[in-house]
């Protein structure tokens, strides 16, 4: 059983900060259970552009409002509370937070906790044996 809290993954290499947005990861590859689990805080005022084209990606809004779009298809979709997204197609994606919007995200497969988005707002698909 693995038991962890919020508080264990601040501060350290577990918490990810960026100017748009806060990332802490709560479960990862190294954990070896085929998904890796996030609390994901993204800020009022920001627009932040995401394509994962090597990971799936669930979302949970737990508080906050904005929007998410499918930069694909022009498609917008509200964001509050209750709300959640599944980012099945490697869908490009653009939200937009009226207030900070906390979320919970699950990726598959699931990320060392290394990555950082490229220039196309990707991931690299990075195997655990690479980033230890």
């Amino acid at each position: 059983m693995i038991v962890r809290t919020l508080d264990e993954c601040t501060d350290n290499d577990r918490d990810i900060k960026t100017p748009g947005w806060r990332s802490r990861r709560i479960v990862l590859a190294n954990e070896n259970r085929g998904f890796s689990l996030h609390e994901t805080i993204l800020y009022a005022g920001t627009e932040n552009t995401f394509w994962y084209a090597n990971h799936i990606e669930a979302v949970f809004v737990v508080e906050g409002k904005g929007t998410i779009t499918n930069d694909d298809t022009g498609e917008v979709h509200q964001l509050a509370p209750g709300t959640m997204y599944l980012l099945n197609n490697h869908d490009h994606h653009t939200v937009r937070p009226e207030t900070d919007v906390r979320t919970m995200c699950v990726f598959n497969p699931p990320v060392t906790g290394r990555e950082v988005h490229d220039e196309t707002g990707a991931y690299p698909l990075i195997k655990l044996e690479d980033s230890e």
